[in-house]
């Protein structure tokens, strides 16, 4: 009897003990159940035009980004980008000499502290001019009309210089297209933006969430639409973007010695939008070997499908629409009830594909 009692004890024990592995167990599951859920509540639900990161410049003199820093706030985001899609374009697009000079000359702050020393400049030109031609008995007349002449010559030049930073940037944005071609795959654009804000300069990296697909679409089928005029359309591209000419340098390959080896390294450094009839090479000797300089337009041919077309053309304007749409310069209707219904951008009055439609089609 109390070798029965015993047993029973024993296996009360054990059921027991069963019991709490598995109620430790099944809290474990709830747990990692409750975590995996709360990250996908808190996961952003991303939409079109949204700023996912922005990466400020390190210096002024000298701009450069901390990219391994973006790369780690993007996968906080939720974005898997491996370096070669992320890093390694953008070092070759930004990392380069001439480039920096070019952003710090070409910057906002660069204008803001420019137009002082353009007022004195034109200032003292023009009051030279009428010194020595117009003579006057009061000089605070002559000041004061040197003055609103400068002031107005002043204004007119600066005017000059912001409208022609919303056009797009062939030092920058047209080097950016090899970039967002490797980011639009993650569902990212990438652009150089800068202004001034409270007397300093706000030049930063962004990247900006964009689903291409629905962009792709409604600009593929405008140009089905207007392929009954196909010449009219191809005329427009030609007169809005012959100026995007893209220069390249490549090694010179000898036939002889490079073979099918040497063609395959060069097609694979050329960039995916240009114009095959358009280049036109010549060559220049340096250290290193000979080089070839090669032009390539950025016009889509007239030969090509609508849906390749439009492609180039999203990627041609990727990071000039972005550089617009972060800094608040698209221009288009402001009033929700007024946007176009086509519109994919719930964050600007135009969406890329529109700015396309709106820039070049008409």
């Amino acid at each position: 009897m109390q070798d029965m009692v015993t047993s029973e004890m024993m296996e009360d024990k054990n059921r027991v003990g069963h019991v709490m592995e598995e109620n430790e167990v099944d809290v474990q599951i709830r747990q990692t159940k409750a975590q995996l859920q709360q990250a996908n509540n808190t996961r952003p639900n991303w939409s079109n035009g949204q700023c996912v990161v922005a990466m400020p410049s390190c210096s002024i003199l000298n701009p450069s980004f901390d990219l391994s820093l973006c790369r780690a706030k993007l996968e906080n985001d939720g974005f898997q980008i491996p370096e070669r899609d992320l890093e390694a374009p953008l070092k070759t697009a930004l990392d380069v000499p001439s480039v920096r000079r070019y952003m710090v000359f070409n910057s906002a702050l660069f204008h803001f502290l420019m137009a002082p020393v353009l007022y004195l400049v034109v200032w003292c030109a023009v009051f030279s001019t009428l010194h020595i031609y117009i003579t006057v008995s009061d000089y605070w007349v002559l000041c004061l009309s040197v003055s609103l002449v400068s002031i107005f010559l002043t204004t007119a030049i600066i005017f000059v210089l912001h409208y022609s930073n919303k056009e797009i940037d062939m030092n920058l944005d047209i080097r950016l297209i090899q970039v967002n071609e490797r980011m639009v795959k993650h569902k990212l654009l990438v652009a150089v933006a800068d202004w001034v804000q409270s007397c300093t300069g706000n030049m930063q990296l962004y990247f900006v969430y964009w689903d291409m697909s629905r962009c792709l679409r409604a600009l593929t089928e405008t140009l089905e639409e207007r392929s009954f005029v196909a010449n009219d359309t191809q005329n427009k591209l030609k007169r809005k973007l012959s100026h995007l000419v893209l220069v390249t340098e490549e090694t010179a390959v000898d036939p002889k010695v490079g073979g099918s080896d040497g063609k395959q390294d060069s097609d694979e450094q050329r960039p995916l939008l240009r114009h095959e009839g358009m280049g036109c090479s010549t060559s220049s000797s340096q250290k290193d070997g000979a080089k070839i300089t090669t032009n390539y337009s950025l016009i889509p041919d007239a030969s090509l499908p609508a849906q390749t077309k439009a492609y180039q053309l999203l990627m041609t304007y990727s990071a000039a629409y972005v550089k617009l749409l972060v800094s608040e310069r698209l221009s288009g209707p402001t009033h929700h009830s007024q946007r176009s219904r086509r519109n994919h951008c719930t964050n600007a009055p135009l969406c890329l594909c529109q700015y396309i439609i709106k820039k070049i089609l008409r």
